[in-house]
């Protein structure tokens, strides 16, 4: 079973910055791939992000391609999604989650409770 448990969530004005990170419970952490989803009111979930368990290969999706960075700590069994230039459609629960094997699936089956970001104009 893996525990996952969101921080760094919060408000902030339109082009400012926020980093969330999401530790983890286990002793297996770099076998897991990570990422990040989210859901504004209203829609549905998405993908944001994801990362290998090695830290060496990184994915995004368009919306956040160039502002997002996403990073793991192995020895912190930690993800980090460092968030710049944050517009008020980034507003959303934001969400930890992870599966074992090499790619963040669609649907992982470990999740974190979520952190608000909300985006002001």
């Amino acid at each position: 079973q893996v525990q996952l448990v969101e921080s760094g969530g919060g408000l902030v004005q339109a082009g400012g910055s926020l980093r969330l990170s999401c530790a983890t419970s286990g002793r297996t952490f770099s076998r897991y791939s990570m990422g990040w989803f989210r859901q504004a009111p209203g829609k549905e979930r998405e993908f944001v992000a994801g990362i290998r368990g090695s830290g060496q290969s990184t994915y995004y999706a368009d919306s956040v391609k160039g502002r997002f960075i996403i990073a793991r700590d192995n020895a912190k069994n930690t993800v980090y999604l460092q968030m710049n230039s944050l517009k008020p459609e980034d507003t959303a629960v934001y969400y930890c989650a992870a599966n074992s094997g090499v790619v963040l699936t669609a649907t992982p089956p470990y999740w974190g409770q979520g952190t608000q970001v909300t985006v002001s104009s």
